[in-house]
């Protein structure tokens, strides 16, 4: 391999058409089914569908076939296939055989909805060219996912080299949860074929000056819980002290989970067991990023990290159970807060779980513990929404792991890394659990300040590059 005609290819695709792609789809407010329910009928995912599609079609990669699957009561899925090399060169094995084995690489086109707090010149659907980012929702997560894999497979091809039959995933419902994504892993069983490697690009790094490989992913619980005392809102002065406040029926119930003194979640059937590879990786990490551990988050002034152990706090954000409350309802905006004693208070809870527990049981033992002995004999009631299962790498082969530190040393001049993550990929305990015998290579660029989901969400385009790099 030509490592400096890789670098070459790289470059043109992302700056040549890669970008101003990544420009038009930032504009396409293309949010998930769960936070648009009316998704079919405002087109904006099949806009981005179409735009991604017309893209992969016009690549010059022999045998390419791009497919967009429809079904009526799905979210749409972009298929694409590209030949291995005795394919390419029309000897060897027959078509049937050499579906038996390929690389399967996997990404999502759904976004994340606006969120408050952009600053003065962003905003999710406008998009910013700005220092060597781009900012706007959705073009690290994880809009240029279906570039770089085909700008990677492309680079191979300029030169000519072979590589194993390849197999490309879009989906639609990422960040709902990717509810429709088993569906067509069994629908496409027979055309995937058995992956003996699967290329994830929907995950983040702990800097942008290396390869990051994603180690363990944690899993998810979450669902409104509902605290109601009252038929009607009544005088707080004439209430208060003698019928509890819905917001302190919460508070104890949610405290029965939650140290609020430390954050610690108190019931064991909410821990599992650290693996000592994972806690030297975390060690090593740790070592790696310093403070950068916790200072890439936006603080306010004088708020510090929960611990001074930046190897425990590694350990906290990728292994062990972690609590957010990330939403609020039956409140009245404060201008309009008048001296009433509410009847009911609700709130979204998340509940980060472990890689290695099982999100239904952890699901059903939530719902057990908030709604058991409801103080007072208020009505508490938690819903559930479908809960997410982490997921652990399997053991790193010793080709794989030489692989991946030669692509960082070649193109980032530093060894790879590897690090859990704190947030969730539903597709990558799926696959697991498909097809054990596969190696996982997942990464992406959501690094320091990237911030997905949040307000200022950016693409960091020389790590894009690099990382596309890495890829081929």
């Amino acid at each position: 391999m030509d490592t400096q005609a890789v670098l070459r290819s790289v470059e043109s695709q992302w700056t040549g058409s890669i970008v101003p792609l990544l420009i038009d789809y930032i504009r396409i407010p293309c949010k998930s089914p769960h936070f648009d329910t009316d998704w079919r009928k405002h087109g904006h995912i099949e806009r981005a569908v179409a735009l991604i599609e017309r893209w992969c079609r016009e690549q010059q990669i022999a045998g390419l076939h791009v497919e967009v699957l429809r079904p009526t009561d799905r979210t749409p899925l972009i298929y694409m296939e590209i030949p291995g090399d005795m394919e390419n060169r029309g000897v060897g094995q027959a078509r049937n055989d050499a579906k038996d084995d390929c690389v399967l690489l996997y990404g999502h086109l759904d976004k994340q909805p606006e969120m408050n707090g952009w600053e003065e010149g962003l905003g999710p659907w406008t998009p910013v060219l700005r220092d060597g980012k781009l900012y706007g929702r959705g073009g690290a997560d994880d809009g240029y996912s279906a570039f770089a894999s085909l700008a990677a497979i492309r680079a191979l091809h300029e030169q000519k080299l072979p590589h194993a039959r390849c197999v490309v995933l879009i989906e639609a419902c990422e960040e709902s949860g990717s509810y429709d994504l088993p569906y067509y892993i069994e629908a496409l069983a027979a055309r995937i074929g058995k992956p003996s490697l699967v290329v994830c690009l929907d995950s983040g790094c702990g800097n942008y000056e290396q390869f990051w490989s994603t180690t363990s992913l944690r899993g998810l619980v979450s669902g409104v819980l509902r605290a109601q005392v009252l038929t009607e809102g009544v005088h707080s002065g004439d209430a208060s002290g003698v019928v509890a406040s819905s917001f302190r029926v919460l508070r104890t119930v949610l405290s029965r989970l939650e140290d609020e003194n430390t954050g610690a979640i108190k019931p064991a059937a909410f821990h599992a067991e650290i693996p000592a590879e994972r806690r030297r990786q975390a060690q090593a990490t740790a070592s790696a990023l310093g403070n950068s551990v916790y200072n890439k988050f936006p603080f306010v002034p004088g708020m510090k990290p929960i611990a001074d152990d930046l190897t425990e706090l590694v350990l906290n954000r990728t292994w062990r159970a972690a609590l957010s409350i990330t939403g609020v309802d039956g409140f009245p905006a404060l201008a309009n807060a008048g001296n009433v004693l509410r009847p009911a208070t609700a709130v979204k809870v998340s509940l980060r779980l472990p890689p290695t527990l099982n999100g239904d049981k952890a699901a059903a033992a939530l719902k057990m513990l908030l709604e058991k002995d409801p103080p007072y004999g208020a009505k508490v009631e938690f819903l559930t929404e479908q809960p997410g299962t982490g997921w652990n790498a399997p053991a790193l082969a010793p080709w794989l792991e030489r692989s991946l530190n030669e692509a960082s040393q070649t193109f980032f001049g530093k060894p790879s890394m590897f690090m859990g993550e704190g947030g969730s990929i539903p597709f990558m305990a799926m696959l697991g659990e498909k097809f054990p015998a596969a190696q996982f290579v997942v990464t992406g660029v959501l690094g320091p300040q990237s911030n997905a989901h949040g307000p200022n969400e950016f693409l960091h385009l020389e790590m894009a590059k690099k990382l596309t790099a890495c890829v081929v």
